[in-house]
């Protein structure tokens, strides 16, 4: 099979270089200084065991690659607020032999929160999901980096919404030939759910810095606890925390390169980057639409997603807010929905 990352960022750009260092053939797909830096000098991957540059091919969009193969696996690993622009550029691309990407090929959304597959699903009639445990950071352009050892990452894989078939076992196969682990699950949408929990802490941490002290955990948690009411209400099952440890345990450690103290992730690298957009819309504003459609009162994270996505279109700085602004901004929301 031949992997197209679409989003060849943090999270695609390590899955596509430890593809290719297994042997797989990879296509990556980035816009901007990142397309021309890894059009000219390669993708720089920097791993506990090492840098190493993978001279692979990289487009800057489908028309750039021609008509795809039978073989083709799509990897979507763009954030999901750029999900439909780049479902929509290749969903109706030709296969060789006939049909199109949307009809023919398997799309896997690599990506947080759980509107990606959904959204696919509306295009695409063979839909994965993925859920990625996989600590990465987009270094610069053309260079990523991924601090997690032993393993480099877990990607939980299934059909979407449920099952598992050979087209899943063969992904996570060659997954498995790199220094990741693949669970076929047929309810991966319970482990996207978990992930999505625990990723509501990511708006506090864009806007107020890196979690370390007590207030912003405590902050986190009201947001958590709110997720888990909205959960419960709409009747979704997330995987349990202990079920996760124990899948988990300590099969993936963060092993700096330098010393340094780990970053921030995926919503503070937007906000460092200067984007000038988030995806808060889709993990905090989750929450906010299910407590919506549930009656359940969801403050804390309609603040999170308001100050996060403010953040972003002001291309203010990541953590330059402190914890007792936030929190004070989410009191008073709480008080006025409690009134």
């Amino acid at each position: 099979m031949r992997y197209i990352i679409i989003g060849a960022g943090a999270v695609g750009g390590t899955v596509g270089g430890r593809l290719a260092q297994a042997g797989h053939e990879v296509v990556l797909v980035a816009r901007g200084a990142h397309y021309a830096a890894l059009r000219d000098g390669g993708l720089r991957l920097r791993t506990a065991d090492g840098e190493r540059t993978h001279r692979l091919p990289v487009v800057d969009g489908p028309e750039a690659l021609g008509p795809l193969r039978a073989d083709d696996v799509l990897v979507l690993a763009v954030k999901t607020q750029d999900g439909t622009a780049a479902l929509d550029a290749w969903c109706d691309r030709p296969v060789a032999g006939g049909s199109t990407a949307a009809e023919r090929l398997p799309l896997v959304c690599a990506q947080n929160g759980v509107a990606g597959e959904r959204m696919a699903l509306r295009r695409f009639q063979h839909v994965y999901g993925m859920c990625v445990w996989l600590p990465a950071t987009y270094v610069e352009p053309g260079t990523v980096a991924a601090a997690g050892a032993p393993l480099t990452g877990i990607l939980h894989i299934g059909r979407y919404p449920s099952g598992t078939d050979d087209t899943a076992r063969r992904i996570a196969g060659d997954l498995e030939k790199c220094p990741f682990e693949a669970p076929v699950v047929a309810d991966v949408m319970r482990w996207k759910y978990a992930k999505l929990l625990g990723n509501l802490a990511n708006s506090v941490e864009a806007v107020t810095g890196v979690l370390t002290g007590d207030d912003g955990l405590a902050l986190y948690r009201r947001a958590r606890a709110e997720g888990e009411a909205v959960l419960a209400a709409a009747g979704i099952e997330a995987t349990s925390e202990d079920e996760q440890h124990r899948v988990r345990a300590d099969k993936i450690r963060f092993a700096p390169f330098d010393g340094s103290a780990r970053g921030g992730g995926s919503s503070w690298q937007s906000l460092s980057r200067g984007t000038g957009t988030i995806e808060a819309d889709y993990l905090n504003g989750e929450i906010v639409l299910l407590g919506r459609l549930h009656g359940i009162p969801t403050p804390v994270n309609e603040v999170l997603r308001r100050v996060a996505n403010t953040f972003a279109r002001e291309r203010r700085a990541a953590g330059s807010m402190t914890v007792a602004e936030l929190t004070a901004l989410v009191d008073a929301e709480s008080a006025y929905a409690a009134d």
